[in-house]
């Protein structure tokens, strides 16, 4: 059980410096749908840990297209609005529906305007990250008691669950390891 603990606590030390860029931190330049799908996977990487599938895959870029959820490229080139836009969906696909999400991003987009709505995404993700990683780490996290206008409660409760899910999913990880450990035969 010391050992969960203390993997755990280590954990929460790392998620506590993980990081999303901000708007100004995008790229400018034009880039290709390769080059979108590797810097979306660095970028979120420190968060969601791809086990199984990528984070991110053409299919997934090119049916966002096609739903309304990100613009079209403009002769197959991505742009920051692109990047952004992809950085949000993937990490919100945890947690909501493809549906949800684009009400959402929708909304934020137009009350916020793009640049000011992904920032947004960006300190509500880190602040519910640095909140699990002190509860993993054993620390009392301070609640963000700021009122919050109304406008920002999805995308408030979106990135804590997100976060939670973060957590409950390292949680259960360890707990699967501990108990294979004590549950094989000795030798």
């Amino acid at each position: 059980m010391e050992q969960m603990k203390e993997e755990l606590s280590q954990w929460g030390a790392e998620m506590a410096n993980c990081r999303l860029p901000r708007w100004q931190e995008l790229p400018d330049l034009e880039l290709y749908m390769d080059q979108v799908i590797s810097l979306v996977d660095v970028y979120l990487t420190p968060f969601i840990k791809p086990e199984k599938h990528n984070l991110l895959t053409k299919s997934m870029v090119n049916n966002y297209v096609k739903l309304g959820l990100i613009p079209a490229p403009k002769k197959k080139r991505y742009t920051k609005n692109h990047v952004a836009f992809l950085i949000a969906i993937t990490t919100l696909k945890q947690v909501l529906t493809i549906p949800e999400i684009k009400e959402g991003i929708l909304f934020q987009g137009r009350v916020e305007g793009i640049s000011q709505a992904y920032d947004l995404f960006c300190d509500e993700t880190e602040k519910a990250v640095a909140h699990i990683a002190a509860m993993a780490q054993g620390k009392v996290a301070a609640p963000d008691v700021a009122p919050l206008p109304v406008r920002y409660f999805a995308v408030r409760t979106a990135t804590t669950s997100f976060a939670n899910k973060l957590l409950a999913e390292k949680a259960i990880q360890l707990e699967m390891a501990y108990l294979s450990k004590i549950n094989k035969p000795d030798d």
